[in-house]
C-alpha cells in the first residue's frame, strides 16, 4: 500500500470560499434571508446573520454538502441557460419536469432535505447531458 500525503487544506479557507460562493449564488436568485436559512439547513438566526455578514465562520460537514449541490446545481444552470436573469427566472417558475410536479425548482430545495437539493441536481445532470 503507497501512502499518500495530503496537502494540508485550511478549513477556515475553506469555509470562507463556500460562504462567499452560497451568499453569491443566493442573492443572483433573489432568495431572502429565510430562505437562504432553509438551504443552509436552518441555523440558529444569530449564527445565520454572523455568517452572513462576515462571510465567514465554520460550517458543518451537512452545510458544506448543501453549498456544494447549490454550486453544482447554479453551474449547471449557466452552462444550460447561460445568462444569469435566465437562471433565476429559472428557478422561480414553474416546472413540470419529473421532481417538481408543477413547483419551481426553488420550492423543492426549500423543502428543506438535502435529497431535495440532490433531486435538482439529478434533473439538470440529466438535462445538460452530463
Amino acid at each position: 500500500m503507497i501512502a499518500v500525503k495530503m496537502p494540508n487544506i485550511d478549513e477556515s479557507e475553506v469555509n470562507r470560499a463556500a460562504l462567499q460562493a452560497f451568499f453569491g449564488i443566493t442573492e443572483d436568485w433573489k432568495l431572502t434571508a429565510e430562505q437562504q436559512r432553509v438551504l443552509l439547513g436552518q441555523p440558529p438566526e444569530s449564527t445565520f446573520f454572523k455568517l452572513k455578514k462576515n462571510r465567514d465562520g465554520r460550517l458543518s460537514i451537512d452545510q458544506l454538502d448543501r453549498i456544494s449541490y447549490l454550486m453544482g446545481i447554479h453551474k449547471a444552470l449557466r452552462i444550460i441557460l447561460g445568462d444569469i436573469k435566465e437562471v433565476e427566472r429559472w428557478i422561480h417558475a414553474a416546472n413540470d419536469g419529473e421532481p417538481f410536479s408543477g413547483s419551481s425548482a426553488l420550492d423543492r430545495m426549500l423543502a428543506g432535505k438535502m435529497e431535495d437539493l440532490a433531486a435538482v441536481r439529478r434533473y439538470l445532470d440529466v438535462e445538460r447531458g452530463g
